[in-house]
């Protein structure tokens, strides 16, 4: 039985739609809604793709469109790592039907704030890409970090070099200033960043098994992951397999024993030097509860397991 309400924050590319088929396997999850954020590709795409696996994997789950750009830019461009590692569309390039449901008419950032204060400490957020839509929310309504249950989002690195720079970790880079009033809030956050999300591998061994399922979402989720897994092994990033980054922090929202966690108090440097460097703020070291776990290890064999277990089951009956 369903018993945490989810709001999922997605750019949606490759592991942001493993992610969503994750958070719709578990039955731990009532997914409420996902807002769009640009990202992976432009707002208008990732809605879109969120549309689109929806109706894939069956289910009826209302999108929201969040802000199409970060806070301190009017505009946004596709970076073309981004089209590489995730395919023009986002997912991997495979051809999806048109969606029959359409973005729903609310703004995604006022759905973030009614919905927690519909359900309070019951609601978990995991934002997947930049934080600009959370940090609206908070500038919004400033009550809702103090109702708000649980935040768990991937980004950031804290123990290990960044993904765009030596520093900055992709989502946070998207919007430093964004993550740092998010981070430096009352919010309770699980920062699931690159230290344990490095660690958890997909290989063709894996998605041959949802090929084998002879569903179309099985042959549709094999294919937009081996796109990824190419991505990995073509740019380097990793030879082995590929990350699944956005997962985990869905995983960690419903089981947080998957990781074992820091305790810390945290900001993001948005000066021009290390731009986007998630670490601990010195001035607030001495506080008694950190608002911020950071993961620093994780239990990758449990983690991948349960995964496999839940996207199988979901995608051969779809």
């Amino acid at each position: 039985m369903a018993t945490k309400k989810m709001i999922l924050d997605l750019d949606i590319g490759v592991d942001d739609a493993l992610a969503l088929a994750y958070a719709i396997a578990d039955p731990q999850i009532d997914l409420i809604g996902i807002v769009a954020s640009y990202g992976n590709n432009l707002l208008e795409q990732t809605a879109k793709n969120s549309l689109q696996l929806l109706e894939l994997l069956g289910q009826d789950v209302p999108v929201f469109k969040g802000l199409s750009h970060s806070s301190t830019t009017d505009h946004f461009n596709v970076m073309q790592v981004s089209k590489e590692i995730h395919g023009s569309n986002g997912i991997g390039d495979i051809s999806l039907s048109e969606p029959r449901h359409q973005v729903q008419e609310k703004d995604g950032v006022d759905f973030i704030i009614e919905a927690a204060h519909q359900y309070s400490k019951d609601l978990i957020i995991v934002p997947t890409g930049p934080l600009t839509n959370l940090a609206a929310a908070l500038h919004r309504d400033p009550q809702i970090s103090q109702l708000i249950g649980n935040i768990t989002l991937m980004g950031g690195a804290l123990t290990v070099e960044g993904n765009v720079s030596d520093v900055a970790e992709a989502n946070i880079n998207q919007d430093a200033e964004a993550a740092n009033e998010v981070f430096t809030s009352p919010l309770p956050i699980t920062m699931v960043g690159l230290d344990v999300t490095l660690r958890t591998l997909l290989t063709k061994k894996e998605t041959q098994q949802w090929r084998n399922l002879g569903t179309r979402a099985g042959i549709a989720y094999a294919d937009l992951t081996d796109f990824y897994i190419d991505a990995y092994y073509r740019l380097g990033i990793d030879k082995r397999g590929c990350a699944i980054h956005d997962p985990l922090a869905v995983g960690v929202a419903i089981d947080p024993s998957f990781v074992t966690t820091l305790a810390l108090p945290m900001k993001i440097i948005t000066n021009k030097h290390n731009y986007a460097r998630t670490i601990g703020d010195k001035t607030r070291l001495n506080e008694p509860h950190p608002n911020v776990k950071v993961a620093i290890n994780v239990n990758q064999e449990r983690f991948v397991s349960v995964f496999m277990n839940h996207l199988t089951n979901l995608l051969a009956n779809h």
